[in-house]
């Protein structure tokens, strides 16, 4: 044996499950196609959201949550309904309990922090047992993406330097090794090395082959957000037809190749329909990735239209039902839309994605925090974008504002007169506190809520208000993320087969997983999940691992 076990992916949750099997004295090699520079993979990216229940910041924002009130939530937005569910049922459970107990004592005690004021990502709309988060859960990790990937990275790190963990990254895995039904190994190419910056496109260059054998593999190796092809061959009828037109919230190199890898050994690969894609995309001005594009996490205030210029109806709310809005989209016939909205409105409301687009944050700078959040003005970020980006048109009139719409978009332009009526529509319902029009009334629900009221929700005002300008439109795009099904695990994270019997020696974790069972988000998302399925599952397998090699 080379090794205890070996860990095909550095991304969180492979980083997770080799600091465990670090932590219980085990020597493992740490696999991954892409340079040393990637480590961290996605997370390093992120904005770091974590979903816990019944937190010391949810109770001093004076949020009231509960372990029956979280699982309420995810299985009304899960909404399992496949015999194949019976894992990923299995893992909600767990996640839940887990999210509301050692989750945040856990990480605090690696060194792990999170910002004070709790975020309301996802808000659904719908009915009480529907989709959707019926109290703020989204926490946002002190430092953002690399904050969370700091501290496993570093008990991995302290790992190699003890001779436990070797690192062997540029080595892509090509095949699983069975030996009597047993996964004993791993094969594969030696790629050149590479000296590009981190996500960015890399060779594929062979210099050689590998071959490397250990008592467990573990695989978390991310999903197929990089792959087009492959989002829209599995991309789901309930959705309408996939998008001609998508960009990337992932790099190239998340592939979804060690899929159908584990899928030739024997793995139990489910719920590929199942997937998690953003409709407030906007390309980046400054991009690393092909088709490099980055998320509005928007306020609830701006108004949604359709590429032919109509209004959204409920659900597509910003911030509220990201598939079903996906699906009122993919209806429409156009594959982007507009928010049009105001100065005001972008100053407070408008959040980017992504740890570079939060420096604050990322940072851990209070006095900058102070700066970009809280005094006059958008934030550095949201003004570049504003400023360089090609999908934001700005004006001072309704008129200029839908000529510069219909620029960017000549082949679907939309009407001045169809747009102009649906705003002023919008704006007589702020003549009084009641209303019949169900987004001006969640508005001023959000600000019911000290957190958004603080930082995050706009004070209710007419979109035509010229002290309000100038008018701003924002042409969004369909942008892959996530793979909410992917290889069928228990509870240790160790995979099943296609004969329902699990498959000695091979594990998954994180989005190959489905981020647990091969999908423990059913349907939809919470928000605030994805990472928090990375550390579990990881954490689920780095323990197994442990014990089976022990």
């Amino acid at each position: 044996m080379n090794a205890d076990a070996i860990v095909v992916g550095a991304g969180l949750a492979g980083l997770v499950a080799t600091a465990e099997l670090v932590e219980a004295g085990r020597t493992v090699i740490l696999v991954d196609q892409e340079g040393e520079q990637g480590m961290g993979g996605q997370a390093f990216w992120s904005f770091g959201g974590l979903f816990f229940v019944d937190s010391p910041q949810q109770r001093r924002m004076g949020i009231k949550d509960s372990v029956d009130l979280a699982m309420q939530d995810w299985m009304g937005s899960a909404q399992f309904d496949r015999a194949e569910d019976a894992w990923p049922r299995r893992w909600a459970e767990a996640y839940v309990h887990f999210a509301a107990g050692e989750k945040q004592s856990w990480l605090k005690e690696r060194g792990h922090s999170v910002f004070p004021v709790v975020g309301w990502a996802e808000r659904g709309g719908g009915l009480a047992g529907g989709h959707g988060n019926s109290v703020p859960r989204f926490h946002i990790t002190w430092g953002t993406g690399p904050g969370i990937v700091e501290p496993f990275e570093k008990i991995v790190r302290e790992g190699h330097e003890k001779g436990l963990v070797r690192l062997a990254f540029r080595h892509r895995v090509d095949e699983l090794l069975v030996t009597d039904g047993v996964v004993t190994g791993v094969a594969g190419q030696v790629l050149e090395p590479t000296d590009a910056e981190r996500a960015a496109p890399t060779s594929r260059t062979s210099i050689g082959e590998f071959t490397m054998s250990a008592q467990a593999v573990i695989v978390t190796s991310g999903g197929i957000g990089g792959n087009h092809d492959l989002v829209r061959a599995s991309w789901p009828e309930r959705l309408g037809t996939p998008p001609a037109h998508m960009i990337s919230g992932v790099p190239a190199h998340v592939d979804g190749r060690m899929l159908g890898i584990a899928e030739e050994a024997g793995a139990s690969h489910i719920n590929r329909d199942r997937m998690w894609h953003y409709v407030e995309g906007i390309k980046n001005w400054d991009p690393i990735w092909p088709a490099h594009g980055i998320r509005i996490l928007p306020g609830p205030s701006s108004i949604w239209l359709d590429g032919a210029g109509r209004r959204l109806p409920v659900p597509g709310l910003p911030g509220f039902d990201t598939l079903g809005t996906l699906k009122l989209l993919r209806q429409s016939g156009h594959d982007h839309s507009w928010f049009v909205l105001t100065q005001a409105i972008i100053e407070k409301e408008f959040a980017l994605s992504g740890q570079e687009q939060n420096p604050d944050l990322t940072g851990k700078s209070i006095r900058t925090l102070l700066k970009e959040r809280v005094s006059k003005g958008a934030t550095g970020p949201v003004e570049a974008f504003k400023t360089k980006g090609e999908d934001f048109v700005v004006a001072d009139t309704i008129e200029e504002l839908v000529a510069g719409m219909n620029a960017l978009t000549p082949d679907s332009p939309v009407d001045l007169g169809e747009v102009r009526r649906q705003v002023e529509e919008r704006d007589r319902e702020l003549d009084n506190d009641f209303t019949k029009d169900l987004q001006i009334a969640a508005l001023r629900q959000a600000r019911a809520y000290r957190g958004d009221r603080l930082i995050r929700v706009a004070r209710p005002h007419k979109i035509l208000d010229p002290a309000k300008g100038p008018l701003i439109a924002v042409r969004l795009h369909v942008l892959t993320r996530k793979s909410l099904g992917g290889l069928e695990t228990d509870l240790d994270s160790q995979v099943i087969g296609t004969d329902g019997a699990p498959i000695e020696g091979l594990y998954a974790a994180g989005e190959v997983a489905g981020f647990g069972g091969g999908g423990v988000h059913g349907y939809n998302s919470l928000e605030g999940t994805f990472l928090g399925g990375c550390l579990f599952s990881g954490r689920a397998a780095g323990r197994a691992a442990a014990k089976q090699v022990g």
